[in-house]
């Protein structure tokens, strides 16, 4: 069976002296979504740095479309086709929302705009704002700037952390739309999500994890559907 195109495989490592992640594997496939849900200090932020290289791992490898890039800074894995969008701190507020996707593009040597106007299409409220400061948009507007940053490396894989954090329903349900519509042209999505119901709802794959090792693993729908999941993770 061929590999995942994105694969973080039995992983364990943390911070100093002690470990978060226990022989923990996440993967996503070309254009899928998979999601990591679980309870707070599950280790699912943990894993996804893991993933991107800001963790240094005690075991375990982490390979993409097949290479083995687990000796690679989080800035080479960048270069390799991975856009990561942390939680917080993952805008400019003091620029536009120009600049910011501008700033996106560093390690690119060709002709960014058409890649600006497939953000601007994706969202098209960015569009508008591009010349008013980040920081002054709505707490979703700011995760769309966030996205799109990441979005102008023309990424193969796109990796979310917590992407709905603090934003209301309706915002959080767009999106989700919009992540949907990433997938579809072939970009790989890994996300780490505390709407876990709603998270899996659109995921190919989903990944429960329990301090920091895996408890469950399954196509979204079927952990929606595992009454046991349901119980413990979803509210019943």
């Amino acid at each position: 069976m061929a590999e995942p195109f994105l694969i973080g495989d039995a992983m364990t490592g943390g911070y100093g002296g002690a470990d978060i992640l226990h022989d923990c594997t996440i993967a996503v496939e070309k254009g899928q979504i998979a999601v990591i849900v679980g309870p707070n200090g599950a280790g699912k932020s943990t894993a996804m740095k893991a993933v991107f290289g800001m963790l240094k791992l005690r075991q375990g490898a982490v390979r993409l479309n097949g290479e083995d890039i687990t000796g690679l800074t989080p800035q080479a894995r960048v270069a390799k086709g991975m856009g990561f969008v942390p939680q917080t701190s993952n805008i400019f507020p003091s620029m536009t929302v120009e600049e910011n996707l501008e700033m996106g593009a560093f390690i690119r040597r060709d002709e960014i705009r058409g890649t600006m106007e497939q953000i601007y299409d994706l969202f098209p409220i960015l569009r508008d704002k591009r010349r008013q400061a980040a920081g002054e948009l709505s707490g979703g507007q700011r995760q769309q700037v966030a996205v799109g940053r990441a979005l102008m490396t023309q990424p193969s894989v796109l990796m979310l952390d917590e992407p709905t954090a603090g934003v209301s329903p309706i915002v959080m349900d767009e999106l989700f739309d919009r992540i949907i519509e990433i997938a579809r042209t072939g970009i790989s999505i890994l996300m780490v999500e505390q709407n876990a119901r709603q998270a899996l709802e659109i995921a190919d794959k989903g990944y429960v994890l329990v301090q920091g090792a895996n408890r469950y693993t399954d196509t979204g729908a079927a952990l929606l559907a595992d009454p046991d999941v349901r119980k413990s993770f979803l509210g019943g």
